[in-house]
């Protein structure tokens, strides 16, 4: 998409920490020339307003028909948004997955946000694609005050941003919309597959965690052991848990309680940060080449301590599958809960099942709070919560038959994520590039066909992105 592309042939300092120059030609305007501030709040008239979410794929409408998670029990402080309104998070800003978002829409969104209309100088897209680049990389943290990470309203409004003049904005939308239209059905595709992939991953683990089928240990013509899953003929017993159905008569079900301790340690000094993530379980932050932590956390106890094999899941996105068990010891947020396993628990196991749908649903239902984002399981109610109860080394060979079983999905699933990572980087990258001012897409954009309808322009309803990439960014009264 980039051949051919040249930079321009003259250029000039920006001013700004985290861009050194911009063509000669182009402006720098403060953002109160760009766009202006916004402040109408709903009211009484909440109800005359559609609900929207700024995500990671953008400022949405909610479902209102299948909602998830909890929502507030009045609207009135929200905020008014129009088509073309640009939303801000503009504080917590290194935790926020998304801070930046031009509505489609005309709504209402929680008045923790700022709101802001473009002015007849910028074009709105032009200037959405640069805040884009701008919260990819988090690239405002100069302008960081307080522990909240806040940016005031005046130091942004003061801030800088490049201005192209109006043709050559359109000519660089022009060429991202075209570009973009291109890269999303390409991860569109990729995503459908995936989605295929793990329906199979998920079925398989499901009948073997809950018993529906049976895992046989069996031996190969060369002696060695392996696991294959069969329809059940074990004698079955009603569970008592309307979810579950039937389960083999030797199981037992128990409170998660019987199955973990509540983990409540300070953490120390010098050990990993770890988080919990729905795709990839509990990752440590970045290491050095000996394994130590390149963040330094000035106050460890206000971490907790999380040992190796322990399990820790997120209270506010539990029910969305943010469980897993850690490979190390480290730190986590106080933010999460931390379960010792008790000796007869394989947490490899319950991490299985924590992963269900059936189970998250349960966990939603269990889950407490007056917005939706703020959706939490304490220890308290997940403690109460029944589970599967049976032998350590029936555990083991479920696992062992899952990992056998899964592998070549998993692998599949794994490859398929990595070529779309790398082509949302490119995208992140052109994006870059364009809006800064290093390529000069005038004479390219000029030549690109009018737009078509590309496989991402068509409404897909089976592109079901989650809304767990929905900004967190609701403020607790």
């Amino acid at each position: 998409m980039i051949e051919g592309l040249k930079p321009y042939a003259e250029y000039k300092e920006s001013g700004l920490p985290w861009l050194d120059t911009v063509p000669k030609h182009w402006d720098m305007a403060p953002n109160r020339a760009l766009m202006r501030d916004q402040r109408q709040v709903v009211g009484a008239k909440a109800s005359e307003y559609t609900l929207l979410s700024l995500t990671l794929r953008g400022v949405i409408a909610r479902d209102m028909v299948n909602p998830k998670g909890k929502f507030p029990a009045q609207f009135n402080t929200y905020k008014a948004v129009k088509p073309d309104d640009f939303v801000f998070c503009l504080f917590d800003i290194d935790e926020t997955p998304r801070g930046v978002g031009l509505s489609p829409l005309k709504g209402m969104i929680t008045g923790a946000y700022d709101i802001f209309s473009p002015t007849p100088r910028i074009n709105p897209r032009f200037l959405y694609h640069y805040y884009l680049f701008v919260d990819e990389g988090k690239l405002m943290k100069p302008l960081y005050t307080g522990l909240r990470k806040t940016i005031q309203r005046g130091v942004f409004a003061s801030l800088k941003a490049p201005l192209p003049p109006p043709d050559e904005q359109a000519a660089i939308v022009r060429f991202l919309d075209h570009s973009n239209r291109k890269i999303d059905g390409f991860i569109r595709a990729k995503r459908k597959l995936i989605g295929l992939l793990n329906e199979q991953k998920q079925a398989i683990i499901h009948r073997a965690v809950t018993g529906k089928d049976e895992v046989k240990r069996m031996r190969d013509e060369d002696g060695n052991s392996t696991f294959i899953l069969q329809p059940s003929s074990l004698p079955k017993k009603p569970s008592g848990i309307p979810w579950l159905g039937d389960i083999p008569k030797h199981w037992g079900i128990v409170r998660n309680m019987a199955l973990f301790a509540h983990r409540v340690e300070p953490g120390i000094a010098g050990l990993p940060v770890l988080q919990v993530s729905l795709r990839s379980g509990i990752t440590a932050e970045e290491l050095d080449q000996f394994g130590r932590p390149k963040r330094l956390i000035a106050d460890a106890t206000k971490y907790k301590r999380i040992h190796k094999n322990d399990m820790a899941y997120n209270t506010m996105r539990m029910w969305q599958g943010a469980v897993g068990v850690s490979p190390i010891g480290g730190l986590v947020s106080p933010a999460y809960v931390v379960l010792k396993p008790r000796q007869d628990t394989l947490p490899e196991f319950y991490d299985f099942i924590f992963h269900t749908e059936v189970y998250k649903q349960q966990v939603n239902r269990q889950s407490t709070g007056i917005v939706s984002d703020r959706n939490r399981l304490y220890w308290d109610s997940f403690k109460q919560m029944p589970n599967l109860a049976l032998s350590r080394k029936e555990q083991e060979e479920i696992v062992a038959f899952i990992a056998t079983e899964t592998a070549a999905l998993t692998t599949a699933i794994a490859r398929t994520e990595r070529e779309i990572a790398l082509m949302q980087e490119y995208r992140t990258r052109l994006t870059a590039d364009l809006v800064t001012g290093k390529l000069d897409v005038r004479e390219a954009a000029a030549k690109l066909p009018e737009k078509r309808a590309f496989p991402s322009d068509l409404s897909d309803p089976s592109d079901e992105s989650d809304l767990s990439e929905e900004t967190p960014a609701e403020e607790e009264s």
